[in-house]
């Protein structure tokens, strides 16, 4: 198993961010959706490693992410919401940089078919304070796919992409998904219903779906994704 989460939880204060939640994930892409204020970014920073959980477990490929987070981050690749990048490296070189990070050995040909694979390969001589925003969202993915993690957690990867960026990054996010276990948080249906197999749907901390689309949509009669979520966290 990929990820195997169990019982975890988080508390702010007097808030329950996280409520006991469970799941698991293999090889595929899950869609991870909820409302804002859901805990979709809590979930994932923990297992990240970013942020202590104030109970239960989560592991990644066998490795827990509080005991063992090194381990763990190995094992990841995570491409956050804002998407930080430094803005006056030129792509290349910050390829370079990330595979100095991850300490890999002779790493220019694992650059070069990243920038292959990303489709960078006209802008890797820029800086990437001048790429637009869909070229950004790619060298961020390059980034978190260079040291061949088993896991991608991404966290809105499209979010203000034109049509033909995002159906870019939806391809590379397919196929990445057929050798990698990928969490993909959004809230953009259509994604969920193009690229995942999973889809697990948080509300208020809880998770109220965790299903294969197929699955989803019988329970429902047959309804969109879009108004199964509407009916779930409407509440």
């Amino acid at each position: 198993m990929s990820i195997l989460v169990e019982s975890l939880t988080k508390v702010y204060g007097e808030q329950k961010a996280v409520d006991s939640i469970s799941f698991s994930a293999q090889p595929g892409v899950l869609g991870f959706l909820g409302p804002n204020g859901a805990g979709k970014s809590t979930t994932m920073k923990i297992l990240t490693t970013f942020i202590p959980q104030t109970g239960g477990t989560a592991s990644i490929c066998g490795y827990d992410v509080e005991k063992q987070p090194l381990e763990v981050k190995r094992n990841i690749g995570y491409l956050p919401e804002s998407n930080p990048l430094y803005l006056d490296m030129y792509v290349k070189e910050s390829m370079a940089f990330i595979a100095g990070i991850h300490q890999m050995q002779s790493p220019q040909k694992r650059i070069a078919e990243i920038i292959e694979q990303t489709g960078l390969g006209p802008e890797q001589h820029k800086k990437i304070g001048q790429l637009s925003k869909g070229y950004r969202q790619r060298v961020g993915l390059a980034q978190a796919i260079l040291h061949d993690p088993k896991v991608l957690i991404l966290d809105e990867p499209t979010s203000g992409l034109d049509p033909n960026q995002l159906i870019g990054i939806r391809q590379l996010i397919l196929d990445l998904g057929k050798t990698k276990t990928v969490i993909l948080s959004t809230h953009i249906m259509q994604e969920v219903e193009a690229v995942c197999n999973q889809v697990i749907i948080i509300n208020k901390g809880k998770i109220v779906a965790d299903d294969t689309l197929e699955n989803l949509r019988s329970k429902n009669k047959g309804k969109t994704l879009e108004n199964i979520f509407i009916k779930l966290t409407n509440n």
